[in-house]
């Protein structure tokens, strides 16, 4: 093994096999201590996976998968069962497969675990759901990273269209575009090449205002709330620089008439986010913007008093509408 090789591999966090180890110790190295009865008859007799079995070194988590210890499973260990489980076309989809590759803000569970319409269901262990799909081509599938998994663009539609509800489809379509995971051209591909895409309507509009900018939930709700009432439509994530030169981004700025509209989410209970957004509205108020700032509950509650407000503080700015 290339000390490059060696290097990188350490930076996982796990301890490497030594080069001379034989090809089951690097099967689980890869695949993070879980391996299927079939992969480990291919190196085992079936007497020794019994006696680790019954010792106690391995524990038995599906009919045909196991993991190599007996502590608690781990998510990517569950994601590892989900997919070796479901069979050799089976793939992380969805978003299990977005988190995979670094979604964050989701729960974890369940594992969501995609597979052509032609392949035969197999058994699954609990906490894994498993989808079908007539359309899943090479492009649809990473290159690289085990388990399989789809496309960061193909995660997010797929994610979107097997949410429970609208509002968390939303959600993860805005976390997809702020967490820079999707690009707007990427994910309107998608949706073109599956014809029976549930709330194609929702995902199309979601990504067009947040690939403008609105980054949220509560950025696209109060984006919303702006345009059925008719007023000025903002700029989302603005760029500016405050009075000390750092750089802001700003909620939604009615650029004309230097009026800014700040939407507090759940990261306020945190006082060190709440004192760097008091800062970024102080030094905004020094270089002379009119700063309105909501939290986002209140957006669901009272939209009446945003709208009084916010059409307030745009006439002080002289807008005539």
């Amino acid at each position: 093994m290339s000390s490059r090789r060696g290097s990188s591999l350490a930076a996982w966090g796990r301890r490497l096999p030594h080069d001379d180890a034989d090809e089951m110790s690097w099967l689980l190295f890869h695949q993070d201590d879980v391996v299927s009865l079939d992969q480990a008859r291919r190196h085992l007799s079936a007497k020794a996976i019994r006696h680790r079995v019954a010792t106690g070194s391995w524990r038995q988590i599906h009919r045909a998968v196991f993991v190599t210890h007996n502590g608690p499973v781990s998510g990517g260990q569950l994601r590892w069962a989900a997919v070796l489980a479901a069979g050799p076309q089976a793939i992380l989809g969805g978003l299990t497969a977005a988190q995979a590759g670094g979604l964050r803000g989701f729960p974890a569970r369940p594992v969501h675990v995609l597979l052509p319409a032609a392949c035969r269901r197999s058994s699954l262990p609990p906490g894994v759901v498993l989808h079908r799909t007539v359309k899943l081509t090479d492009q649809d599938v990473l290159a690289v990273g085990q388990p399989r998994r789809t496309m960061p663009a193909r995660s997010i539609v797929d994610a979107a269209q097997w949410a429970h509800g609208d509002q968390e489809a939303r959600a993860i379509v805005a976390a997809g575009f702020q967490q820079r995971m999707v690009a707007a051209d990427d994910l309107y591909e998608i949706v073109d090449r599956l014809p029976r895409v549930r709330r194609r309507r929702l995902i199309l509009a979601t990504a067009a205002d947040a690939a403008g900018g609105a980054h949220s939930v509560a950025e696209l709700d109060f984006l919303g709330l702006v345009r059925r009432a008719g007023l000025p439509e903002p700029t989302r994530q603005k760029i500016r620089h405050d009075s000390t030169g750092r750089r802001r981004y700003l909620d939604a700025y009615f650029e004309q008439w230097a009026v800014h509209v700040e939407i507090d989410g759940g990261q306020h209970v945190d006082p060190r986010a709440w004192w760097a957004d008091m800062s970024r509205q102080n030094g905004l108020w020094v270089a002379g913007d009119r700063l309105l700032r909501f939290p986002s509950w209140v957006l669901r509650a009272h939209p009446d008093e945003i709208l009084a407000q916010l059409r307030a503080a745009l006439r002080a700015a002289g807008w005539q509408g």
